[in-house]
């Protein structure tokens, strides 16, 4: 049975470490847990990760350069994936009674994501020097948005960040979640779609002229069936015009990335996305649970509404949607209420609103925009599974006609020669 070295902390933040057995490493983590601990390092003895070197100007025994690539920092960046996991920690940590200062260089001494762990660094540097843990985020926008940083202030202000730091955690764990199933569900698609393309290009340019060279031998300049006609030249215009078709698709994709730096343009393509067919309930919805989810976790953490408001629009993802929020926020800053000004977007789907102005009657907004949410992220769920046993009849029918169109086309002028020859 493999052995694991581990270090772990108890309740009070003190560390401790040792050697145990387990079948594998959610054994050895469900183990330490167990004796009420909170893991921060596992590693299996023989197997653990060896420290990387400093660089060194001679070569390894081995005879090949040690070479450490780093990227640049500006391309460097924490997944939203790895953002919930680390916060997740923190709150654990937090709520076990452990010092915020304490519970960073615990997480940061861990961390293998070179940006967030230079960035826990200087957060700890900050809070030492008189900082608070709000001031120290707000300094690294590329790593904590406006979310996190105001739900922090409000947790901070609140005497409840353990709690804030839960919600903010549960919040990124579902929206990762529910990103993970809507791109999960496009794989499949893309990868259909890649290969009828590659495997349409191939017949085009290398398998249907040769069929036209034989048809033009044998058949002594007869004419050809009219389906073989347009296949012949379907080929024929594709060959040359391959290259206009490769800058047409790289100038489409410049064009829809330089009109999405403009407002105009977001909201253009963000509209086009929500009225697609097929595809714009999926959008809409997931637009929707984004915007209650956001808002109904601020609102119940403490931030005033308006100042929640403007989070939720910058951080809305959609023009159309933030352009909507953004006529809420003027409406609730002139003492109206949320629900007509949402109505009049023409974005938002009546239950919605209808549950909103409930909300607002009782008192209990930010429970009902959260109870929308996860009403919304099941919508989602099933949107995606729907979508997909659409899909793939829907390519498979696809690929079945064009293949099929062109076979039939080369075998029509086959039978005549055929014929001939007997």
């Amino acid at each position: 049975m493999p052995r694991y070295r581990y270090t772990a902390l108890d309740s009070g933040g003190q560390e401790s470490s040792g050697v145990m057995e387990a079948a594998n490493e959610t054994a050895a983590l469900t183990k330490i847990r167990e004796q009420g601990l909170f893991p921060v390092n596992l590693e299996e003895l023989g197997h653990g990760k060896r420290k990387k070197p400093r660089a060194k100007s001679a070569a390894p025994s081995g005879g090949m350069m040690s070479m450490e690539i780093r990227l640049p920092a500006f391309l460097q960046r924490v997944r939203m994936k790895h953002m919930a996991i680390f916060t997740r920690q923190l709150a654990t940590l937090v709520g076990a009674g452990l010092p915020l200062l304490r519970a960073l260089q615990v997480l940061q001494r861990q961390e293998r994501n070179r940006l967030l762990k230079r960035t826990l660094n200087e957060m700890g540097e900050a809070i030492q020097s008189g900082s608070t843990f709000a001031e120290a985020l707000a300094q690294h926008p590329r790593v904590f948005n406006r979310l996190f940083v105001n739900m922090v202030r409000a947790g901070e202000l609140g005497g409840v960040l353990d709690q804030v730091l839960d919600r903010l955690a549960e919040f990124m764990e579902k929206a990762q979640r529910i990103k993970s199933k809507v791109v999960s569900a496009m794989i499949y698609p893309v990868v259909v779609l890649t290969m009828a393309g590659g495997i349409l290009t191939f017949l085009m340019m290398v398998i249907i002229p040769k069929f036209q060279a034989i048809f033009a031998e044998l058949l002594e300049g007869e004419g050809l069936p009219p389906l073989t006609s347009f296949v012949l030249n379907s080929s024929r215009g594709f060959s040359r015009n391959l290259p206009w078709i490769g800058l047409g698709i790289v100038v489409l994709v410049v064009l829809v990335k330089l009109l999405r730096l403009t407002r105009v343009g977001r909201h253009f393509i963000d509209l086009v996305k929500l009225h697609m067919p097929i595809f714009g309930g999926l959008v809409q919805r997931t637009a929707v649970a984004r915007f209650s989810r956001t808002l109904g976790t601020l609102m119940a953490s403490g931030v005033p509404v308006l100042q929640a408001l403007n989070i939720v629009r910058d951080t809305a993802g959609n023009e159309v949607i933030a352009q909507a929020i953004a006529q809420v926020h003027d409406s609730v800053k002139e003492g109206e209420n949320m629900a007509p000004p949402l109505e009049a977007a023409g974005v938002f789907p009546p239950m919605v609103i209808s549950m909103v102005e409930v909300g607002e009657e009782t008192g209990k907004l930010p429970e009902m925009l959260i109870k929308i949410a996860e009403r919304y992220d099941d919508e989602v769920d099933m949107a995606v599974a729907g979508l997909t046993s659409i899909i793939e009849p829907i390519l498979i029918i696809f690929m079945a006609v064009v293949v099929g169109t062109i076979v039939i086309s080369l075998f029509l002028p086959l039978i005549t020669i055929i014929g001939k020859l007997s």
